[in-house]
């Protein structure tokens, strides 16, 4: 396990050095903690390799800190902030997400018919497909200090993303699973799912809520928050445990912890607690994002076929346009409309985790389709992630979103 940990420092130690090469580009530190995993990952040097990713104790990890960098999105979910908008992100991420689905489904449907392939596995298509990763879009929000209307919309809308990702993906799953007899999905998992680690996340943000609402150093402040998220991770652990399979999502329980206490306390507290917490949150996202690139063989680049090209350019236009038309009908503002997709395409990190539930559930009876599934997927996590993170990165450019945080903290204190 020592050694184990050595490989996991010093493969943490390489992706930050990445990151900063790839950022004197003016590219996205993130590109290069991908990049990083995918090297150092089992498919390359192998530095990060099969025992270390499949070691329990790492994988333990990684949902503490999926938790930890939940709070990217919860803290920003603070109701007085969101109310004036909350109709047009529902309703933006509705169309966004399930106009994906539909236009997956829809074009693979067509692509299957002609090609003699069940037409189930298109509409598997579409559930993995509507899926957003919220780590990679964030990130990029953090590295170039976006403000303004795409960054306010994305944000709840990467939580909201995430629970209509998991009710249309897992409720398709039952009932494909229910047609091919392959050990159909109890009908409980399915809100579970979804309900879970909401609730988890919310008790726990309520007890912390009750500690961090009292003003304290930062020092304290920090060491209660992490202890909170430890017992938030902990009590997801629980219930995993007890569930079928371990499939309850640590962001979301993040998420929802985060937006409970957020709405406690002050405005000031909040921003006293997350300035305090800030360089934690940094090596967690460094280290997320390498946990998502390492699995990624980039060999399959070159290997990818037509279904891979198929599936990356039906996904964009499903996120563009359906972010296009939710903006449109809700009279969003014009850069919204025009940009937001754009920081809905990263997906690597979600899809891994649905094609993985996918194909365990068709080796059985359909292993044609499980092999057809796996290989499409992966070869699209690996070339669409690169694309999409650097695509996410030029819509918050164009929106005319970068470094306003910066502006605005200046402008603060020159009227101070």
């Amino acid at each position: 396990m020592i050694l184990l940990l050595f490989r996991l420092l010093v493969a943490i130690i390489l992706a930050f050095i990445t990151g900063k090469m790839i950022s004197k580009w003016k590219l996205p530190s993130i590109l290069g903690w991908l990049i990083a995993g995918m090297i150092l990952g089992p498919h390359a040097l192998s530095l990060v390799n099969n025992e270390l990713l499949n070691a329990v104790w790492y994988q333990s990890i990684m949902h503490v800190l999926e938790c930890a960098v939940g709070l990217m999105i919860g803290t920003e979910l603070v109701w007085r902030k969101i109310k004036k908008s909350g109709r047009s992100i529902i309703i933006t991420t509705l169309t966004q997400s399930l106009g994906t689905f539909l236009l997956v489904s829809l074009v693979f449907g067509l692509v299957f018919y002609f090609s003699h392939i069940p037409l189930y596995l298109a509409f598997l298509f579409g559930g993995i497909a509507l899926a957003t990763a919220p780590a990679p879009a964030l990130s990029i929000v953090r590295e170039f200090k976006t403000k303004g209307p795409v960054t306010s919309t994305l944000i709840p809308m990467a939580a909201l993303d995430d629970i209509v990702g998991c009710i249309v993906f897992f409720s398709t799953m039952a009932i494909v699973a229910g047609n091919l007899s392959a050990g159909d999905l109890p009908a409980y998992m399915i809100p579970l799912i979804v309900i879970l680690p909401l609730v988890i996340g919310v008790v726990t943000g309520l007890l912390a809520g009750v500690v961090l609402k009292k003003e304290r150093g930062t020092p304290l402040t920090l060491a209660l928050l992490c202890a909170a998220i430890l017992i938030a991770s902990g009590v997801g652990f629980l219930c995993n445990s007890l569930l079928p399979s371990p499939v309850l999502n640590f962001m979301l329980i993040g998420m929802a912890f985060s937006a409970t206490f957020s709405n406690m306390v002050s405005e000031k507290r909040l921003e006293q607690i997350m300035k305090g917490f800030n360089p934690i949150l940094g090596v967690a996202m460094v280290i997320v994002i390498l946990n998502l690139g390492a699995p990624l063989d980039f060999h399959l680049i070159l290997g990818a076929g037509l279904f891979t090209a198929i599936y990356i350019v039906s996904r964009a236009l499903g996120k563009y346009f359906g972010a296009f038309f939710g903006a449109s009908i809700t009279k969003s503002p014009k850069i919204v409309r025009n940009f937001l997709g754009f920081t809905l395409l990263p997906h690597s990190g979600v899809s891994l985790v649905f094609t993985g539930i996918a194909v365990s559930m068709l080796t059985g009876p359909a292993p044609e389709c499980a092999k057809i599934m796996q290989g499409t997927i992966a070869a699209a996590a690996v070339i669409n992630e690169i694309i999409a993170v650097i695509a996410a990165k030029k819509g918050f450019e164009w929106a005319g979103e970068f470094n306003k945080e910066e502006e605005k903290n200046e402008k603060d204190l020159s009227a101070n």
